[in-house]
Formats: C-alpha cells, structure tokens, sequence
C-alpha cells in the first residue's frame, strides 16, 4: 500500500511517499540489518557516497512497538527507507536503495513486508534485484570471499566474472535478503544476493567492504570506502541498542526469558 499523506497511516505495512520519481530501468538494492550488519553497512555507505536522494520511507506494525528518541528531544518511528539514485550514464540502471533501522521477526510478517517492497518496486518498472547480507561461518577468515546466490542458473556466469563464488554456501537465507529474491522471481524478476564472509558475532566493516567492491563492480559505479569503518562504529552502537531494548520486550512476552538477540541480527 502507497499513501502520500501521514494522517492516512493505518495499523497496516505502508510506504509513505516523500518524494515521486521516475526510475529509468531500475534496480533494487536491498541492506536491511542482518547477520555481521554487513548488507546495512554496504547499502548504507552506497547511498552516502552517491549522495542519493531520500523518497519514502515504509511503517509497520511488524516492527518492535517502540519509537526512538532523538538528541533533540523528539521521537520517530521505526521504519525502512528509500532512497533514489539516477544513472549519469545513458545506458546505466537507476537505483533504488533499501535500508532501515529493522526487519520483521516472524514469518507471516517477513511474507507482508516484502511482499509491500516489491509492489512499490514493481511500479517503478524493476526487475533485478541484489540483496547484501553476510555469511557467518563462525570464526574469522583471512579469505574475504563474497558469496553469491541467484534466482536463476542462466545468470550465474555473468556474475562469477564480478568475483561472486557461487555453489559454496549451504542453508538458508533469512528475512528480507532471501526472501525478496524468492518472492520476486515467482513474480518473473531475478536477483542475486550477495553475502560477505564473516564471523558473525560482531559488526563487520571489512565484510561490508568486500560486498560493496563487489556490486560496484556489478552496478559499474565508483565507491570511495575511506568512510566505511567511522559508519560502521555508528551502526554498533545504535543496533546494540536495539538488541538490548528487543530483549527486554521479549522478557515480557515469555516471561522472563534471557535472550536477547534478534532473530534476524544473528
């Protein structure tokens, strides 16, 4: 659902409009937090260097039931965020790029959002799309591969030439980074996702790094990375916050348990 006007929010997943653009060939690139916070890290270094334009932001009951609480003294909302980027180059694909403070943690919701993501996005005229994200293995690694995984066998060799290194991983891939790609190819679009290696219990600027090498390459954009790690410090800092205030929530709702992760951050 798309609306322009913020009193019109319901208790439903919308995208709130800021601003209406015109996409030509566009891509999607998604970096929402996840595992190493290396696709968020990515996305968010990506939209920073290319000065990308904000035009909309997503809200969702789905989200955890809290605001944040600005230095200024105000609040916000949870929420994703769009932003715009417009090709220089004739022949290149504009962007549009995903980020946000959280995803969804159950299934039915992950189902909702993206499926809400991919409806704005198919609007827009898209059909490809990369998500970034990370590949724990659970100790460090001096390899620095970025894995790939795509919605198609035909367009696997084209990508192999970027440095992806399909046929490698196994399991699975959770939240929105898989399941755009998943939903998105049932609707006739075709995407990789593209995972960094990493350890997995700590926030992974190097990682993040390797990934953005990576889709540059892809996307054929140039990316100064000299930024990469002061964001990086930024994102621990508020995402451990986040963990910890989800924790408490989950304590209330089970009881008393002690857990405090995020299903979607580790």
């Amino acid at each position: 659902m798309k609306v322009k006007n913020l009193a019109k929010i319901d208790v439903k997943t919308v995208i709130v409009e800021r601003k209406t653009v015109k996409l030509r060939k566009p891509v999607l690139i998604e970096g929402l937090p996840g595992i190493g916070l290396v696709g968020k890290l990515a996305a968010e270094h990506l939209l920073r260097e290319l000065k990308a334009e904000k035009i909309a932001d997503l809200y969702s009951p789905h989200f955890p039931h809290q605001v944040l609480m600005k230095k200024n003294g105000t609040i916000r909302m949870l929420k994703n965020k769009f932003y715009a980027w417009k090709n220089p180059k004739k022949d290149g694909h504009d962007l549009l790029i995903l980020i946000g403070d959280v995803q969804p943690i159950t299934s039915e919701s992950q189902y909702e959002v993206c499926s809400v993501i991919l409806d704005y996005f198919e609007k827009m005229g898209g059909k490809t799309m990369y998500t970034l994200g990370g590949y724990g293995i659970g100790k460090t690694s001096d390899k620095s591969r970025v894995f790939g995984c795509a919605t198609h066998k035909e367009i696997i060799a084209e990508y192999k030439k970027h440095g992806l290194v399909f046929g490698e991983t196994n399991g699975s891939i959770i939240g929105a980074a898989g399941l755009l790609l998943g939903l998105g190819k049932l609707r006739g679009m075709n995407g990789v996702c593209l995972m960094g290696e990493t350890h997995g219990g700590y926030v992974d600027a190097k990682s993040a790094q390797h990934v953005l090498e990576v889709l540059a390459k892809i996307i054929d954009v140039k990316v100064s990375m000299v930024k990469l790690v002061e964001r990086a410090k930024e994102s621990e800092k508020f995402m451990k916050k986040m963990e910890k205030e989800a924790g408490k929530q989950k304590q209330v709702a089970e009881g008393g348990a002690q857990d405090e992760e995020l299903s979607y951050i580790r």
